[in-house]
């Protein structure tokens, strides 16, 4: 299972704005267009990261 902080290089605790400027940062670095050499790892990650906003977001609208 993924761990969509974690993903994101975020603590638990991280607030919506940071949550944003860490999507944006990953998902630049692992889109698979920028890692042609690796891009079946580098699709992988991407579609860990693109989850990771919206289960992140979840959590925290129950908090």
């Amino acid at each position: 299972m993924v761990e969509y902080y974690e993903a994101l290089g975020l603590p638990r605790h991280a607030s919506l704005d940071d949550i944003k400027k860490a999507y944006r940062k990953k998902a630049l670095k692992w889109h698979p267009d920028k890692n042609p050499d690796n891009k079946q790892y580098a699709e992988q990650k991407f579609k860990e990261i693109a989850e990771a906003p919206h289960k992140c977001v979840r959590r925290l609208q129950y908090f």
